[in-house]
């Protein structure tokens, strides 16, 4: 188990990474809100209109963006639940702990490296 002054830079980094994925957030809706917006006055026939496409495309972009996103930000959520609960850096895997090198990359990591190459499979 991580000593509290590591968990405490733990929480702390998961808590900004958690208030910069709602800013990220924030401004893809804004975005997909004025994509929305700007397909209102064009034709909205997207199969003969030139640009209908584009802008049909960038709506879906946006929206996987939206998607992966929002998935960021409940994995980030996750992993305050489990610094809280006092299973942060343990994978959910195997049980071993998660290396100090992934945790330092991926903060939010649930697995360690050799459980996480299995389920990439």
């Amino acid at each position: 188990m991580r000593h509290d002054g590591v968990m405490e830079d733990v929480r702390r980094r998961l808590a900004a990474e958690h208030e910069q994925t709602l800013a990220r957030l924030a401004d893809l809706t804004a975005d997909h809100d004025s994509v929305v917006a700007a397909s209102l006055d064009t034709n909205a026939d997207d199969e003969h209109d030139p640009e209908g496409t584009t802008i049909a495309f960038e709506r879906s972009q946006i929206g996987a963006l939206v998607r992966h996103v929002r998935h960021h930000l409940a994995e980030v959520d996750a992993a305050l639940g489990r610094v809280e609960a006092g299973s942060y850096g343990v994978c959910e895997g195997c049980g071993s702990p998660i290396g100090d090198a992934r945790l330092e990359a991926l903060p939010a990591a649930r697995l360690c490296i050799g459980c996480a190459a299995l389920v990439s499979r």
